[in-house]
């Protein structure tokens, strides 16, 4: 049980730092096409950093969730750890509601027009 509990530890923290290069490179990877887009004068540069932005946060944060849960599901399931991971998982789906409704300027739920 130890061994798995090992593993288990060590898949969550390799989630975590994928969540989080999936973030960085993201944000890189959308800087640099900006700066090129400004370069060839695009009327949509702003906009097009926006979106993409928002998108790879989007996923970095829904795979710092899932690492999270992993870890706090089998590696630590104490009362006040559950309760920190439900803070944890409301404030990143706050976040990631808010970036949604941001990119798309609606809520998932309503209707495209």
């Amino acid at each position: 049980m130890e061994s798995l509990k090992t593993i288990v530890e060590q898949l969550s923290k390799i989630l975590e730092a994928i969540g989080v290069v999936i973030i960085v490179l993201g944000i890189l990877f959308f800087l640099i096409k900006f700066l090129i887009s400004l370069l060839k004068e695009k009327s949509d540069n702003f906009k097009s950093l926006k979106m993409g932005l928002g998108k790879s946060i989007l996923i970095g944060l829904e795979v710092l969730i899932a690492a999270d849960i992993i870890h706090t599901v089998i590696i630590d399931p104490t009362l006040n750890q559950v309760f920190a991971l439900g803070i944890i998982v409301l404030i990143r789906t706050f976040l990631s509601l808010s970036l949604q409704v941001e990119l798309d300027g609606r809520f998932p739920w309503q209707k495209k027009n």
